[in-house]
């Protein structure tokens, strides 16, 4: 078991906890976060991308010129790819670039960015985390205490309020911990846990 500090708002020891090294002490394979991290920008991607066909462009009803006897090239429609103003030939049309990760890849590959964070001496743990009002002033204040100038914010309850103030700021993100996924992690340099959501993570990755 590793163990961890526990802090409060405002960076005072409070306590310490131990954490379950199935999820937060894994060897890290770059591999496999580079491929959960790459499905999950795939899912994202729109691709809406699109065009017509030969058979969509308007127009094509009638061949243009008789096929013999004209010394032009034979010509079928002037919806011909060839053609300027035609069809596209082989073009994009709307289309998914998700692809499948088994689940137990993507739960180790969790584990391994909390992991990473752990090893780097990046990862808070927070005893407690709510705000009476929605202050952006205030949240910076605790943030500034804290030393955090980037920071993934995983918690379950009263989130509104923090995700109101937090919003406005650039670096910091607030999520529960159904949302945890590797690319947030990583695209965070801190990651910070309020202690009640740690028993989540660690059911919702040794599931």
């Amino acid at each position: 078991m590793s163990t961890v500090n526990i802090v409060n708002t405002s960076n005072e020891n409070v306590g310490e906890i131990e954490l379950n090294d199935a999820v937060f002490n894994r060897e890290v394979k770059i591999h496999i976060l580079h491929e959960v991290v790459r499905k999950q920008r795939a899912a994202k991607r729109s691709g809406n991308a699109c065009t017509k066909t030969r058979i969509e462009v308007r127009g094509g009803g009638r061949k243009p010129w008789r096929q013999k006897g004209t010394g032009r090239a034979r010509a079928g429609s002037n919806t011909s790819p060839v053609w300027r103003g035609g069809g596209v030939a082989f073009g994009p049309k709307p289309r998914s670039y998700d692809f499948k990760v088994n689940r137990k890849v993507r739960q180790q590959a969790v584990a391994m960015a909390l992991s990473a964070r752990l090893q780097e001496g990046n990862l808070i743990v927070l005893d407690d985390f709510q705000m009476s009002q929605v202050k952006t002033k205030d949240f910076v204040g605790i943030m500034s205490g804290l030393e955090i100038q980037n920071g993934l914010i995983i918690m379950d309850e009263g989130t509104d309020n923090l995700q109101k103030s937090s919003r406005n700021v650039h670096g910091y993100k607030v999520m529960s911990s159904e949302g945890l996924n590797v690319y947030d992690i990583l695209l965070h340099k801190k990651l910070i846990l309020v202690k009640p959501v740690i028993e989540n993570i660690e059911k919702r990755v040794l599931a």
